[in-house]
């Protein structure tokens, strides 16, 4: 297993209410939020980075923009007051906001990102980090999204988006792991440098 810097940060993007509104449509792992809380809750124990982003839809009927309920966190998932909170109104982390300076200051090398939706926001930030330079890991049972349709119209499940995402991510932009591997290897790095100490 291959450890993980202790100062990993864990970028969690996009957990918020206005995914759960149904005109989303059907979704895939409705275990995402289960597996997003444990990571934050790993992350936490060992005093690593947590990082939040949210997304402040531009437009006047998203579902997830500001001064409306789905702009809220999801509760599993809530920022503490000590944790960074980025706000973005496009589907990278790092357009229009200052993520990629303060990571670099913060001598952040690695990023775990989970969050949501596979295709869309974490693909995007994903290939930026890989593309910016960053370690890349993405905890594919930490991550969801929803049913699409193809150009031709046939509607693609959420599973198939989802596999089809991460596959195309894999090796080129990130190491598409599970969230357990992740909790293993930050645990395996805490543990060596304090037996080190």
């Amino acid at each position: 297993m291959t450890d993980l810097s202790p100062n990993t940060a864990l970028l969690v993007v996009d957990m918020q209410i206005g995914f759960d509104h149904p005109a989303w449509g059907p979704r895939n792992n409705p275990d995402a939020e289960t597996k997003v809380a444990a990571l934050i809750a790993a992350w936490r124990d060992v005093g690593a980075p947590v990082i939040h982003v949210h997304h402040d839809s531009p437009h006047p009927t998203g579902l997830l923009r500001p001064g409306t309920p789905g702009n809220a966190p999801k509760p599993e998932t809530q920022p503490r007051d000590d944790e960074r909170l980025y706000r973005k109104t496009v589907n990278s982390a790092f357009i229009g906001t200052s993520l990629e300076a303060d990571l670099r200051r913060q001598s952040v090398d690695t990023l775990a990102i989970v969050g949501l939706t596979t295709n869309h926001c974490i693909s995007t930030t994903a290939r930026m980090a890989g593309n910016l330079g960053f370690k890349t890991f993405l905890a594919a049972d930490a991550t969801a999204t929803f049913d699409r349709a193809n150009l031709d119209g046939r509607v693609r499940p959420a599973a198939e988006v989802h596999d089809a995402a991460l596959s195309d991510l894999q090796a080129e932009f990130a190491d598409i792991v599970s969230s357990e591997w992740l909790i293993a290897a930050l645990t395996n790095s805490t543990d060596r440098k304090v037996a080190h100490a």
